[in-house]
């Protein structure tokens, strides 16, 4: 009885305390946040969790591709600004002796990405920032594990944790090879055909080059070692990323190869569909493309599935192509979480579905730089504010950092500037990322209100604080809360400074 009353006493005591931190940091934050210098430093140290919506293909500075590229040998297309392979390459063209005509150099950058968008003519940002991929695609192929070092460097200098990294590692083999089989609408007897088709050594090659990959990345920041960086601490997982805007039969076949891959290589924790979502199949196609994800989920029950779903305004396409993109995902194809969901106001039964999306959890990964370069949505235009309302889950992300020039720590400016959100909300979000993460394990929470955590440990109130070792055994069953438990360390960290 004495030992109950002792710890009654105790979690009394602690929770005003782990309150009052939160609090204090609440009240500087609300001190600063019109201040955009000493907001963007907050926001720098304030630990972030992950980015569960991120284009690996997207997300390398355009300085950096430059510098990756010196020694292939690429040639400057002119009038495009893309690159090539190209034998007949004037030495003037070449890629390598771009920085020594800045002019050319800096076209390049502008031409790569949003930087000085505004200044420009004739170009919509919907096609600035889709055309800049096929300009430097070849890069993106050939430097993966450079561009893996870049980002995860720029995760832990913003006080990230986790990356989930969209990614095509079979190189379009997939795609190929049912562009070969053909179309068959019966799903099952075309899963059967490819599966036939040596399918085995596509699914192992994707996992072939995520070793190679992650092998140049590991030595290029000397991970093991003494002197490794920052980076080598960011835990990473990918997505197999599936190209919608080609035939269907070339579309199921990546699809059939990301829940395949998924299962055989735990690195690949699920799928998601890209290319834009208002292209002209894509559009046409929609429908069969969440039957496609419906069919293969039921074969592959324990896959994740996200989707980008919303990314549309009445520019791009007509009054009824903004009604049942999200809807579709979720109900359809099963959806667990969703990328964008910019249109929800469109949708058929909204009200219905914001509520089925907050009572099945089903987190919307918010891309606030990207919806306002490509979509020329934000502030109280963006629904945000109205997924919030309705209690549906919500994380921020980058989508293409290296495109848009913005990292998760801009996400987190505009979400302060441009949807006026308070620090408590901002941590919620950060928890958010890690709890929708499709990590395996167990969570450490409870739940998503973050009022309890997991029966074997108790909230962390102070950096002397010690986990039992019922909580260790916890964590170390479960790399999904164990990365959460890292998180509420480094908050009471951060929040003892306030």
């Amino acid at each position: 009885m004495n030992k109950l009353f002792y710890l009654i006493c105790l979690f009394l005591v602690q929770v005003p305390a782990y309150a009052s931190a939160e609090e204090n940091t609440q009240a500087y934050f609300d001190s600063i946040k019109t201040t955009p210098s000493i907001l963007k430093k907050f926001l720098t140290q304030m630990p972030k969790g992950g980015d569960l919506h991120m284009h690996q293909s997207g997300s390398s500075f355009a300085e950096n591709l430059i510098h990756y590229a010196e020694t292939d040998n690429l040639c400057i297309d002119r009038n495009n600004l893309s690159v090539l392979i190209n034998p007949s390459c004037r030495t003037e063209d070449y890629l390598a002796t771009v920085s020594f005509n800045k002019k050319l150099y800096d076209s390049l950058i502008d031409a790569w990405s949003m930087r000085h968008f505004d200044k420009m003519e004739n170009e919509s940002g919907h096609d600035h920032f889709f055309n800049a991929f096929g300009k430097f695609s070849l890069i993106t192929k050939l430097h993966a594990g450079e561009i893996l070092a870049e980002i995860t460097e720029r995760a832990a200098a913003q006080n990230e944790l986790y990356l989930e990294i969209m990614t095509t590692p079979d190189g379009n083999e997939a795609s190929q090879l049912g562009k070969q089989v053909g179309w068959d609408a019966d799903l099952e007897k075309l899963r059967n055909h490819l599966l036939s088709a040596n399918f085995n050594q596509i699914v192992a090659h994707i996992s072939e080059n995520l070793d190679k990959d992650e092998a140049k990345k590991n030595a290029l920041q000397q991970c093991g070692t003494n002197d490794e960086q920052a980076g080598c601490q960011i835990t990473i997982r990918y997505l197999y990323q599936v190209r919608r805007e080609q035939p269907p039969e070339m579309v199921f076949a990546q699809l059939l190869a990301g829940f395949e891959s998924a299962l055989h290589d735990p690195r690949i924790v699920g799928i998601n569909m890209v290319q834009t979502e208002d292209g002209t199949i894509s559009m046409r196609d929609y429908r069969l493309h969440m039957q496609m994800v419906a069919f293969l989920h039921r074969l592959y029950p324990d896959v994740h599935i996200t989707l980008h779903a919303g990314e549309l305004n009445p520019q791009l396409v007509t009054p009824e192509g903004l009604t049942f993109h999200i809807y579709e995902a979720v109900e359809t194809a099963s959806a667990e979480r969703i990328g964008h969901g910019v249109d929800i106001k469109y949708e058929h039964n909204v009200y219905e579905l914001l509520n089925k999306m907050a009572q099945k959890e089903v987190m919307v990964e918010v891309n606030l730089s990207s919806n306002d370069y490509i979509l020329g949505i934000k502030g109280n235009n963006h629904p945000l504010a109205l997924y919030l309302e309705y209690g549906v889950p919500v994380a921020l992300s980058t989508d293409d950092e290296g495109v848009s020039r913005e990292p998760l720590t801009r996400q987190y400016e505009r979400a302060v500037e441009e949807q006026k959100l308070s620090y408590r909300t901002l941590k919620q979000l950060a928890r958010n990322s890690l709890y929708f993460a499709f990590l395996p394990g167990d969570n450490l929470w409870q739940n998503s209100q973050y009022t309890a955590m997991n029966d074997a440990c108790t909230p962390i109130i102070s950096e002397k604080d010690q986990t039992t070792p019922a909580c260790r055994n916890f964590l170390n069953a479960n790399p999904k809360a164990k990365l959460q438990w890292k998180l509420e360390e480094q908050f009471v960290k951060f929040e003892s400074q306030y």
